[in-house]
């Protein structure tokens, strides 16, 4: 995967956790619909002046933007969230069990 592909994704991962769709997100970066979802197909790569506003707009840093390692995909999010369950039932641990429950649960936007 190059480059404007991983970037992509990480700009619709950090839009998509915000809770904010393409056109809300184009409109806070000043540039089209078609030319924000070109970046996050990694179809079109992102000038300067359009980066600055992402990072404006996403609340975000360069750093984070940029991080490659600290995004696993959902797979081996929910593998590891079950498993992670998993070790609390096994443990009798049914305290942290519900405090991950409730985190869990807010989590969800109705």
């Amino acid at each position: 995967m190059g480059i404007k592909s991983e970037l992509g994704q990480k700009i619709r991962r950090m839009r998509q956790n915000r809770g904010m769709t393409q056109e809300e997100l184009s409109e806070k970066v000043n540039i089209s619909q078609r030319t924000l979802s070109g970046i996050e197909t990694g179809e079109n790569f992102l000038t300067a002046e359009t980066f600055d506003n992402l990072i404006a707009a996403l609340n975000t840093t360069y750093e984070d933007l940029f991080a490659t390692n600290h995004y696993k995909s959902p797979e081996v999010l929910v593998a590891e969230i079950d498993s992670v369950m998993k070790l609390l039932i096994e443990t009798e641990n049914f305290h942290d069990l519900e405090i991950l429950y409730n985190v869990a649960k807010s989590l969800i936007k109705e």
